[in-house]
């Protein structure tokens, strides 16, 4: 997913990356073979904290594959059909608390 960003003069991106859009954009830099397993992943990508949200809430990539029920992945499309489910709950968890509202409600 991806989000406008509040009008700002400067160098900044066109548009916020969160979630398998983040991931994706990582993955893609990144030197990896499939099928690759999580400890593959996580070393590949330093461990990397991926947006969930355009609030600036994000994730280690070792935590969520955590919640991923497998370990090892054939494709970049396999990984992150089984990641999308779980940026979408950390976005969802993240909104509904009143920090999480706030922030979603405010221009930054």
């Amino acid at each position: 997913m991806a989000a406008r960003p509040p009008p700002q003069d400067g160098d900044e991106p066109d548009t916020l990356e969160f979630g398998i859009a983040a991931l994706a954009k990582e993955l893609s830099e990144a030197d990896i073979t499939y099928p690759v397993t999580d400890d593959e992943l996580v070393r590949a990508l330093d461990d990397v904290a991926v947006p969930y949200n355009a609030a600036g809430g994000t994730v280690r990539l070792s935590e969520a594959l955590e919640s991923v029920p497998q370990s090892q992945y054939t494709s970049k499309a396999e990984l992150l059909d089984h990641l999308h489910p779980v940026f979408e709950e950390y976005r969802r968890s993240a909104s509904n608390n009143i920090l999480g509202q706030l922030r979603a409600l405010l221009p930054f």
